[in-house]
Order: C-alpha cells, then sequence, then structure tokens
C-alpha cells in the first residue's frame, strides 16, 4: 500500500517558517491517518477520505480556508477518478458545502458525473449535505485588503491499495479573486487523472495545467510504456515554453511514488506503512 498527498504551493518569501512546520506536520498527520484508513478501505474511499481532511484544515486552500472569488464569495471545484472503474466525477464552482470531494464521490454514482455552480449546489443540498460557510477570518482579511493568500494552491490524494487499485482525488479553493465563472483544472482531466496503470493530481496555475493536459499526458505516457519518471520529465519539458507553473504527485500500478513541482515549492507528503517523506 501506498499513499501520497499534496497541499499546494509552500512560498519561502511569503511563508513563516511557523506555517511551513505546521503544514509539514499537518501532512504527515494527514498521510498516515488515511493510510491507515486504507488497511480497511479501497483506494477510491481512501482518497476520498485523506482529501476531506485536507479540505478541513484551514492551511490548505481547499473546504475550509478557500479563497474568495471577486465578487466576494466563495466557489469551490474538486474531482474524484477511480483506477478500476475509470469513472471521473466532479464538481465545479460549488457554493457553501463543508467537503466539495465528497459531493464529487456521490455524484460518480450518477450519470451526469460532472455538475457545475447552482447545479452542484443543489445536488449537494438534494444528497443531505448541509448550508456551510467555508469563509475563514484571514480569507476575509486577504480579500478586503486585496491582499494575496499564503495558502494557494490544491489539495490533493492518490492512493494505491493493497489489491493494486489506484485511486485519485483533487480539490480546490481557487486562486483568489478570479472572475466568477472561471473553471480550474481540479475537476477537470489535466489536474487530476487516473487508470489502472497510474493516477495522478496536479496543483498550480489551472490554466498552465490545463494547456498542457498534464495528469492526463503523464498518465497516458505510463500507460504507452514510459516509466514514471521519464513521463514527468517529458510533461514538464512541455510546459517550459509558457514557464507553466505545476506541482503534481503520482503512483503507478507497481506502486512506484513520484512528484515533480516546475517552481519551487509544492507541499507533499507519502507514506507506505514504513518510510515517510515530507516536503522540506
Amino acid at each position: 500500500m501506498k499513499l501520497i498527498i499534496h497541499g499546494g504551493f509552500f512560498s519561502e518569501s511569503s511563508t513563516s517558517d511557523t506555517t511551513k512546520v505546521a503544514k509539514q506536520n499537518a501532512l504527515l498527520r494527514i498521510v498516515k491517518d488515511s493510510y491507515t484508513y486504507m488497511e480497511t478501505h479501497s483506494a477510491l474511499e481512501t482518497v476520498v477520505f485523506a482529501v476531506s481532511l485536507l479540505e478541513d484544515d484551514a492551511l490548505f486552500n481547499a473546504g475550509i480556508g478557500s479563497q474568495i472569488q471577486s465578487d466576494g464569495k466563495i466557489r469551490m471545484s474538486a474531482s474524484l477518478m477511480d483506477g478500476v472503474t475509470n469513472k471521473f466525477s466532479g464538481v465545479i464552482n460549488i457554493e457553501e458545502v463543508k467537503n466539495p470531494i465528497q459531493v464529487a464521490e456521490i455524484s460518480l454514482n450518477v450519470d451526469d458525473r460532472v455538475l457545475s455552480g447552482e447545479g452542484a449546489t443543489d445536488f449537494a443540498r438534494k444528497n443531505g449535505f448541509e448550508k456551510f460557510s467555508t469563509e475563514i477570518p484571514q480569507r476575509k482579511a486577504e480579500y478586503e485588503a486585496k491582499a494575496k493568500s499564503n495558502g494557494q494552491g490544491t489539495v490533493g490524494c492518490v492512493a494505491f491499495d493493497k489489491n493494486g487499485n489506484i485511486a485519485v482525488a483533487t480539490s480546490t479553493g481557487g486562486k483568489g479573486f478570479e472572475i466568477v465563472g472561471r473553471v480550474s483544472d481540479s475537476a477537470t482531466v489535466a489536474g487530476n487523472y487516473a487508470n489502472a496503470y497510474c493516477g495522478v493530481s496536479l496543483t498550480g496555475v489551472g490554466e498552465d495545467i490545463t494547456s498542457n493536459a498534464t495528469a492526463a499526458k503523464i498518465v497516458t505516457r505510463v500507460t504507452d510504456g514510459f516509466t514514471l519518471e521519464q513521463a514527468f520529465e517529458k510533461t514538464f519539458e512541455e510546459l517550459k515554453p509558457y514557464d507553466g507553473f505545476a506541482g503534481a504527485i503520482a503512483i503507478d500500478k507497481n506502486g512506484n511514488m513520484f512528484h515533480q513541482d516546475s517552481h519551487p515549492t509544492m507541499v507533499f507528503a507519502s507514506f507506505d506503512g514504513m518510510n515517510e517523506e515530507v516536503f522540506g
């Protein structure tokens, strides 16, 4: 069993050492708790569990702690993909739910599996997700001061369970002050993709990631015979012409884990039951 998670990017110039240590500790706690959970659950169930924990932690830009858009509202996106069934589901610009990834999980079982805006929010209400404000004082103060957040990015998880099955989940609170209606990569196959060969979750600038179809490219290349490292190398090379800003985590069918970023520094943690790794 293997598990790797990410929590966006860390900037040495805009984030304190105290925040860095807090993020390291939070990521290690979440990856280990999620690994324990996976001992009795599937990869699909585990990625939802892990991303829910990340959404519940205000250190990260997803769920609680999400960014505020240009009109003063919070809209979140999340998606889920099962490497066994190859089914993808997601919610785009959903409002006032605590855990968007859990709404994406429910939508995996219906015909219309990617929902946006009011439709996504209405679907959540009809399925028992109560109205919940994810706005925290820090984000409100940043919005009012029009300051950039220290927690920009996305959260995600790739899981490889005891049966060798792969699943991936990604969730974001947006980039802050974006135009209403803007769609991030997190609920697209550019930012979140898995099949039986590989699973990949992205964070970074959504427009750059979407332009490169990053997650889908990496998974397709592994499926076609590239090693995980080779697939990352070629795909990240293709970001360079426009200085694309992206970070990715992945696990392949052999349990190999890999991560890479085009700019410093993606925050991540991994655990395989014995060995742990966290961003430095």
